[in-house]
Order: C-alpha cells, then structure tokens, then sequence
C-alpha cells in the first residue's frame, strides 16, 4: 500500500503537466489567433513595400532623378503610374494600338519568353474579361443535382418554339480562362445575386474566398413581353 505522502506526490505530477499542457495550448491557440488575424495586413504591407522598394532602386538612380528635389522614398511608384497613363492613352490611339499587338506576336512567338509571356496574357484576359459577362448564373453541371456556377455570355433565340437558350460560360478553378460552354433553356438557368466580382474572386482562390450570403432561385420564362437581345433579359417599356 502506498502512503498517504505518496499519494499526494502523484496528485501533484498528474496535476502539474495538466497545468502546464493547459497554459501552453492556451498560448498556442491565442498566438495563432492573432497571426491569422494579422496575416492579411502583414501580407498587403510586404507586398507594398517589395513594390516601393524596387520601383525606388530603378527610377531614384536616374540622372534626372538622383539629388533632385523630386528624389524621395516612393518617387519610384509615381514614375510608374505616370507611365502607366502615358501607356495607356497609346494603346488608345490606332497606330499605338498596332504597335502593342505586333510587341504582343513578337513575344508570343519567342522562345521561353513566350511561356511566361502567355501565362501573364491569360491572367490579364481574365480580370478584363468580366465585363463581358452580363451575369452570373448557376446551372446543372456536369449531371443532373449538382450546379455549378457560370457566366452567361449571350443568348440565342428561336422564333419557331418561341424559346430562349442562354449561352453559359462554365470556366474552371482557379484559371477562369479555360472552361466549357454550355446551351441552358432559360426555365432551367438559376438565377443568383452573386456578382461577377465575387465570383470571380471564388475562381481565382478557389472556394476559399466566399461570399456573405448567397440567394438564387429559378426564374421562369416570360411570356410575350420580353424583349430577346444578345444579353441580357429585360422587359418592354409599356
């Protein structure tokens, strides 16, 4: 039989480590609460500075730059928008226009270069091609009870049936650029409130980043007092 000190003894060990365990998954759960909660800001701040920082070590050792007053922390970043607009009002202009095309087939057409070169086009396809979509549905995909989220692109109307098909872009994760195309009749598109922004925000981190809420219901067909367009969906003005 053990003694009464004995007994104490191991009362004390087995509550020791307990004591200890306990304060060292407290720490470990409060100090990956406040990294995780501080991780978007420290990512965005990295981020900017690796940005300032570089733009700052091409543009401040320019002649014109250097010991000038206009020589300060983020000049680089400046320069950089004001090339940006310069760029952007060529491209606007037909011959500017056709310069950047034929800089963008010699590219495409070099090796290696055109590898990172394709990559960094489609990436830039696809944050300006939303506005080509005129909303963001769900549709049956790819069977029968389960959906998956699309992009009407255009509609295609039959005058004989008197019957609407929405043409659905149904792009895959995370490279919204490659996908499939699906003719949906319009009584079996779902309708949702979700916009192109979100839902492309969805693509790209992969159903990481998800909406607030998120409604749909299916709509029925309208009857005669729709007017049929390329996009779209809306009624006559009476």
């Amino acid at each position: 039989m053990s003694s009464p000190n004995q007994s104490q003894k191991d009362e004390e060990q087995e509550k020791g480590p307990n004591i200890f365990g306990r304060f060292d998954r407290h720490m470990q759960s409060r100090t990956m609460a406040g990294l995780l909660g501080l991780l978007p800001l420290l990512a965005t701040v990295v981020v900017i500075l690796f940005f300032v920082g570089h733009a700052d070590n091409l543009v401040r050792p320019l002649p014109f730059v250097a010991g000038q007053p206009w020589d300060f922390p983020g000049i680089g970043i400046v320069a950089l928008f004001f090339l940006f607009y310069i760029v952007g009002i060529i491209v606007l202009i037909p011959l500017g226009r056709r310069l950047i095309d034929g800089l963008d087939y010699i590219l495409a057409r070099t090796p290696i270069v055109k590898t990172i070169f394709g990559v960094s086009k489609q990436a830039t396809t696809a944050m300006t091609s939303q506005y080509n979509f005129t909303r963001v549905v769900f549709v049956e995909w790819p069977r029968e009870g389960m959906v998956a989220m699309g992009f009407v692109t255009g509609r295609i109307f039959s005058r004989d049936s008197n019957h609407t098909v929405a043409v659905v872009y149904i792009p895959t994760v995370p490279n919204p650029t490659s996908g499939n195309m699906a003719f949906v009749p319009e009584d079996d598109v779902i309708e949702t409130d979700l916009t192109v922004e979100a839902a492309m925000k969805l693509i790209f981190s992969g159903g990481i980043v998800l909406p607030e809420t998120l409604n749909f219901a299916r709509v029925p067909r309208d009857s005669d007092d729709v007017q049929h367009s390329l996009t779209g969906r809306f009624h006559k003005e009476q």
